[in-house]
C-alpha cells in the first residue's frame, strides 16, 4: 500500500464524523395559516385588515393568516352601506378572497371570523351562529347600536365560551396609545379629544363615527367614568366624563369643519398633542410625526394575535364601559346636559 493510499485510509473516519450541511437538513414544517371568514363588506377595514393579512412581507403577529372566504352582508336602508358595499366586494375579489353565498358558508370555511358589518343594529343576531360555532370573532365598530345589544353580546359569548372583542382602529394607533403613561407627559390627569361626529338615523348619535373618538378618550385615559355631561348643537357634540378618580375627559364630535381626528393629553410632567397621523412627542420605535395612517396595520396585529391565542387585547368590560358613556351621554342630551351616571344607563340596558 502506498503512502498517499493509507493517508487517505485514515483520512476516512474523519470525514464519516463531518455532519451535514445545514442545507442537507430537513426543512421544519410551517403551521396551517388560521383560514379567516369575512362577514360584512360594506366596510374598509375588512379590506385593510386582508391587505395587512395578505401582505408577502408579514411577519411577526401578522404572518400565517389568511382570508379565506367573505360574504358581502349590507344595510338596504343605509345610504353608506349601498354606496360601499360593491366597491370592497370588488376590492376583496382582487386580494384572492371568494365571495360566498351565505354566512353559513364563510362559517363552514374559517377558523375565525371578522364580523365587519357597518350596522351595529346588525351584529346581535349575526354572532349567535358564530357563538354556536365558538370560534374567536372580532367585530368591527360600532359593535352595536344600543347599550342593551352591546351587553347582550358580551353575556352570549361568556355563555358560548367564544373569544370575542372589538374596538375602533384608533384604539391601537401609536399616536393615541403611546400617550398612556407617557414619559413627556407621566400619568394622565385627563384628555381632550376630537373627531369627526355625521349623524346615521338608526343608530344613536355617538354610536356611529363618534364611537372612533369615544374609544380613542378610552385608550387614552383608561376605564372608569362614573358620569357624563353633554352639550349638543348641529356645530357640534361636547360630552365631559368625570372619572371616578376625579379625572375629566372630554369629547368633542364636528359636525362642521374639517373633521381631524386628535387629542391633547394633561399628564401630571407635561401637556401634549397627540394624533392619528403622528403625535406631539416621540413614542419609541415611532417617527415622532407622520402623514401615514398608523391604526390599521397596528389594529390588524392584535386581531391576529387575538386569532392565535383567544385572548382579547380590550377586555368586555372596558367596552361595555364605552357604550354605557355613549348611552350616558345620549340621556345627558334628552334631560338638556344634565349628569348622568354610567351604572344609572348600565342597570337599565341589564334588565332588558
Amino acid at each position: 500500500m502506498t503512502a498517499r493510499v493509507s493517508l487517505a485510509l485514515l483520512a476516512l473516519p474523519a470525514l464519516l464524523l463531518v455532519p451535514a450541511s445545514p442545507a442537507a437538513q430537513p426543512e421544519k414544517a410551517q403551521p396551517a395559516p388560521i383560514k379567516v371568514g369575512v362577514i360584512g363588506l360594506d366596510n374598509y377595514q375588512a379590506v385593510a385588515f386582508t391587505q395587512d393579512f395578505h401582505n408577502p412581507k408579514a411577519a411577526g403577529d401578522l404572518a400565517g393568516i389568511k382570508v379565506v372566504a367573505a360574504f358581502p352582508a349590507g344595510s338596504p336602508d343605509i345610504e353608506e352601506s349601498q354606496r360601499e358595499l360593491p366597491k370592497w366586494v370588488d376590492q376583496i375579489k382582487k386580494l384572492g378572497v371568494e365571495v360566498v353565498a351565505s354566512p353559513e358558508e364563510v362559517l363552514k370555511r374559517s377558523d375565525a371570523i371578522l364580523l365587519m358589518s357597518v350596522d351595529g343594529r346588525a351584529h346581535l343576531e349575526q354572532l349567535k351562529p358564530i357563538f354556536k360555532a365558538g370560534k374567536p370573532v372580532y367585530v368591527g365598530r360600532p359593535l352595536a347600536a344600543s347599550l342593551a345589544d352591546a351587553v347582550e353580546i358580551f353575556r352570549l359569548a361568556k355563555e358560548h365560551k367564544t373569544p370575542i372583542f372589538s374596538c375602533s382602529q384608533h384604539r391601537f394607533s401609536p399616536g393615541f396609545i403611546g400617550m398612556r403613561n407617557h414619559p413627556e407627559v407621566g400619568k394622565v390627569l385627563g384628555a381632550d379629544v376630537y373627531g369627526g361626529c355625521p349623524r346615521e338615523p338608526h343608530h344613536p348619535d355617538l354610536f356611529w363615527h363618534a364611537v372612533h373618538g369615544v374609544e380613542t378618550l378610552y385608550t387614552i385615559m383608561g376605564p372608569g367614568c362614573a358620569s357624563v355631561t353633554r352639550a349638543s348643537t348641529e356645530v357640534a357634540d361636547v360630552v365631559t366624563g368625570t372619572w371616578a378618580d376625579g379625572r375629566v375627559g372630554v369629547y368633542r364630535g364636528l359636525r362642521q369643519g374639517a373633521p381631524k381626528y386628535s387629542a391633547v393629553v394633561f399628564g401630571d410632567k407635561g401637556v401634549s398633542p397627540a394624533g392619528v397621523y403622528g403625535h406631539g412627542v416621540p413614542v419609541k420605535g415611532v417617527a415622532p410625526t407622520t402623514d401615514k395612517y398608523m391604526g390599521y396595520e397596528a389594529t390588524a396585529a392584535e386581531i391576529a394575535k387575538f386569532f392565535k391565542t383567544g385572548t382579547p387585547p380590550v377586555s368586555a368590560e372596558e367596552t361595555i364601559e364605552v357604550f354605557a358613556f355613549m348611552e350616558a351621554a345620549e340621556e345627558s342630551k334628552r334631560l338638556g346636559g344634565a349628569p348622568v351616571k354610567l351604572e344609572t344607563v348600565l342597570a337599565k340596558a341589564r334588565k332588558k
